[in-house]
């Protein structure tokens, strides 16, 4: 096993044996919707396009039958007020309200406190600022569904403060304002704060080395502190925990399910069960960017938080096997040995090497593609190039040509997410 899952078992299998799978929920019961157009806005923050791309990843590996296209528009820089892609009037017009968005997400305020102790008017810019957004966004694009971020943190948790209280505790009290307005405006809100830092508190107790590499320069986080924040806005839309819930009685090959179907039981010699299985939703992409020399972090901060319990729960449980160590393959590759005791119980599928986990991370690397080909076609070309009256003639026509792709695209990203049999056998040691 890699890193990642040798990590987990340490907070995973002892408890693999505890686990209680989350109550069934469908899409009807998650605030996304088929037919929704998702425009994620901020700062640098959600410009690394990370956060909001595990979100996107989610989605699609959760729920593959629906049609959900997602824009990223955060721009390094920007406050209420704009910044290096423009005051903040053009950069919505052009960046939110051009892709006739159904959902909106702001985060902004890491900037608009300017990193210094709370200041009246330079929160009144924000709160001034922020309420022109909303007010804006909600004019030019009637229906929008707005969720309000409260800001991601500043990293005061594993290093000392720079002044007292500290920046982070600036930025909760402009999280404070975010949600009041969230309320009075009729917007969702998700904090991407408050957790954060209880993940970071939990990983500085355990590693101190790597919990500082969580958000290496204090306020951009890496791929771990990324998919913490990408929970935090998840939940807010009520996403479900389930995967798929599998249980099987070895003896008879009776089957109960959620979110799977299952058939072909049969016994083999030696005492071997096999059957097949094609769950309808697929684990998330964890570990779809192995191999980034990033990856003690990322298992820290996965370690350190909820995110298997909370929204990767892939549960198999097989009762009434002869007492023993069996081995767990799926399409003829080893998923994991356990003893009848931990099958019984129940394991999580979601956290091995599965297939299905192989499935998913081919549908986040197409989500990156995808999530790159627009962002080059924004800020590499449309908005640099199309006021040059040289290149200028020649941008509409590439433009159009890098919106035509986003359908092969999204098309790929989707037919890699569409539900598929696998073969599983359980085998005595």
């Amino acid at each position: 096993m890699n890193q990642l899952f040798r990590c987990l078992a340490v907070v995973t299998v002892a408890s693999v044996a505890i686990a209680v799978p989350a109550q069934a929920q469908t899409a009807s019961d998650f605030a996304i919707k088929s037919g929704d157009r998702v425009v994620f806005y901020g700062d640098s923050i959600t410009d690394q396009r990370m956060y909001s791309l595990m979100t996107e990843q989610y989605i699609v590996t959760r729920f593959p039958g629906i049609d959900v296209r997602f824009i990223h528009s955060g721009w390094g820089g920007d406050r209420v007020t704009g910044g290096g892609g423009g005051p903040i009037d053009l950069r919505l017009d052009r960046d939110v309200t051009s892709y006739k968005p159904s959902v909106v997400t702001v985060m902004l305020g890491m900037n608009d406190a300017s990193y210094r102790p709370f200041d009246a008017n330079i929160f009144k810019t924000y709160a001034d600022g922020y309420k022109h957004i909303v007010s804006k966004l909600k004019t030019d694009n009637p229906g929008v569904r707005l969720t309000l971020i409260k800001p991601s943190p500043f990293d005061d948790i594993t290093r000392p403060v720079s002044f007292p209280g500290g920046y982070n505790a600036v930025l909760l009290r402009y999280s404070d304002f975010v949600g009041e307005l969230a309320t009075a405006e009729g917007a969702s809100t998700a904090d991407l704060n408050g957790p954060v830092v209880d993940m970071l508190r939990r990983a500085q107790a355990t590693d101190p080395t790597n919990a500082a590499k969580i958000i290496p320069d204090r306020v951009h986080p890496d791929w771990g502190g990324h998919l913490i924040m990408a929970e935090c806005l998840l939940k807010s839309w009520g996403a479900p925990a389930l995967v798929s819930d599998v249980a099987i009685d070895a003896s008879t090959g009776k089957a109960t399910t959620r979110n799977a179907k299952v058939g072909g039981f049969t016994k083999a010699a030696g005492g071997a069960i096999r059957w097949n299985a094609t769950e309808n939703a697929l684990p998330f992409p964890l570990m779809s960017v192995a191999g980034n020399g990033n990856d003690a972090p990322y298992n820290l901060a996965v370690a350190s938080s909820d995110f298997v319990d909370a929204l990767d729960q892939e549960m198999l449980k097989v009762a009434n096997l002869t007492n023993g160590r069996y081995r767990l393959t799926i399409d003829g590759k080893t998923a994991g040995e356990f003893t009848s005791a931990q099958l019984a119980q129940g394991i999580n599928l979601a956290v091995l090497p599965t297939p299905m986990l192989e499935q998913a991370r081919l549908v986040g690397r197409l989500t990156q593609i995808r999530g790159e080909v627009h962002n080059s076609r924004w800020r590499e070309f449309q908005v640099p190039l199309g006021g040059d009256p040289q290149a200028g003639q020649f941008i509409p026509a590439l433009i159009k040509n890098l919106d035509a792709a986003d359908g092969p695209l999204t098309k790929a990203q989707r037919d890699a997410a569409k539900p598929r049999a696998h073969a599983f056998e359980l085998k005595p040691l």
